[in-house]
């Protein structure tokens, strides 16, 4: 992470999930990253996607400590114990959507409107978890309708943040990032036990991807080895 200052300050929300813990576990071992915040539904200031005001309050908390350099939110959702992603038009139903859209859109929604004034002014970076699905251009398997609208979205506002915002902080960066397919127990329905990345690996990946990006590539798509990617 040459590109951080000696001693930057990290956050990391969703920092119980698989990918988030991996983010904290390879920040903590970066001697360059002097503090490392994990936000989850279950921290001091905790953060929970299905409840809104939470998400101002863990920002209102956290502010008098200082700016960060590096914000990830690694937070989302697929599956759970109530639905499987959706395989055709008859699986589609409201329930899906709230809930999925509430942790992949909203909620880092959310995170954009209130943690994007406690970058650094110098080198702030925020960084949301999209995917790969939620590329468009890329739809050529079709099925898994909420997940993949909800990212479709969450570029969207990334993309329309990244414009806004640097008009306040020219310096930042906000990125959708593309983590591939990573062993945890998001994918591991999916083979991810098989194909998927172990989460440390993945999120080294990822971390590198960032520390490389400029001013000039707020608002991009790009997957964790470096890939541009389609909207």
């Amino acid at each position: 992470m040459q590109n951080f200052p000696e001693g930057f300050r990290a956050l990391v929300i969703g920092a119980t999930g698989g990918i988030g813990q991996a983010f904290v576990q390879a920040l903590q071992a970066n001697p360059r990253c002097a503090v490392v915040v994990g936000l989850s539904r279950h921290s001091a200031p905790r953060i929970d996607f299905d409840d809104e005001a939470s998400v101002a309050e863990a920002a209102q908390a956290l502010a008098p400590g200082g700016k960060f350099h590096l914000i990830i939110n690694a937070a989302g959702l697929l599956h759970n114990g109530d639905f499987m992603p959706e395989k055709k038009l008859a699986d589609l139903h409201y329930a899906q959507f709230d809930a999925v859209f509430r942790a992949n859109t909203f909620g880092p929604a959310l995170v954009l409107r209130h943690f994007s004034p406690l970058l650094d002014s110098q080198r702030g970076v925020l960084a949301v978890i999209s995917a790969k699905v939620g590329s468009i251009e890329d739809n050529r398997l079709g099925g898994w309708y909420s997940y993949r609208a909800s990212k479709a979205a969450l570029n969207m506002i990334l993309k329309t943040a990244a414009i806004e915002l640097r008009r306040s902080k020219p310096a930042a960066v906000l990125v959708s990032l593309h983590p591939g397919t990573v062993n945890t127990g998001l994918s591991r329905p999916f083979k991810g036990e098989q194909i998927g990345r172990p989460a440390l690996v993945a999120a080294q990946d990822m971390l590198a991807v960032l520390d490389g990006l400029s001013a000039a590539d707020s608002g991009s798509f790009v997957a964790y080895n470096g890939e541009a990617l389609p909207w």
